[in-house]
């Protein structure tokens, strides 16, 4: 029993010698991952409303363009979601370095980011649109809504809750890929975790990157809640 209290001690020592801990470098990883996220984030939610509006507007059409359109477009949105991202980042690293000039750092990220949640945040577009009762779209159309006025006023309106859900989500999801894009050199607290706590064997700096990381994402969940609250008429 003395053992083992004295080996809990030894790991608890180990994960609070807070003293050792580079706040200045926490501090500058802290805002390399929300920079990360809320950039990437921006990008997302409006490339992503147009991928949605693109798979809701022409999975019922009968035109050949409607349905190559269609096709095209779940087919991509398909693969990408398909990928895991850090096989995704790594895929892209020709890419990035061609439109970012580097392949390390936060800007580098953003790329692999946006590609990797832009289609996942679509979908999830598409289902709030198809959720939308079919008799308010016909209503709009017989007194003769024009489609973007269908859109803006009826699709958008009317699915906001799900759109405001869906970004939390997908938020949440960025925050993530960013841990994971630091490991590789894009900087962050998944940046600091893995090589100043695991490769220099300092667990208290992987701790502190954790909590942080936790933090932001229930700071994005608790405002993804409290929008979609604000937002939902219903």
């Amino acid at each position: 029993m003395m053992w083992n209290f004295n080996m809990g001690l030894s790991i608890f020592e180990q994960y609070t010698e807070f003293s050792k801990v580079n706040w200045p470098r926490v501090w500058d990883a802290t805002k390399e991952t929300v920079f990360m996220s809320l950039a990437s984030v921006i990008v997302v939610f409006f490339l992503g409303l147009i991928i949605g509006l693109l798979l809701f507007e022409t999975r019922e059409h009968n035109s050949v363009f409607s349905k190559i359109v269609h096709r095209v477009v779940a087919f991509l949105v398909n693969v990408f979601r398909s990928i895991p991202f850090i096989i995704l980042i790594v895929l892209l690293l020709p890419f990035t370095k061609e439109l970012v000039g580097r392949i390390t750092g936060p800007v580098a990220s953003l790329p692999a980011l946006i590609i990797a949640a832009a289609p996942f945040f679509g979908r999830l577009v598409e289902t709030g649109f198809r959720e939308i009762d079919s008799g308010v779209i016909e209503a709009s159309e017989s007194m003769g809504a024009s489609k973007s006025e269908i859109i803006f006023k009826v699709l958008i309106p009317e699915s906001l809750p799900s759109i405001v859900a869906g970004i939390t989500t997908t938020a949440i999801s960025l925050v993530g890929y960013t841990a994971m894009a630091g490991v590789i050199g894009a900087g962050g607290l998944g940046n600091l975790a893995y090589l100043e706590g695991f490769q220099r064997s300092q667990p208290t700096v992987t701790l502190v990157a954790t909590v942080l990381i936790l933090i932001i994402v229930f700071i994005i969940q608790l405002s993804g809640d409290l929008l979609v609250k604000k937002v939902d008429k219903r």
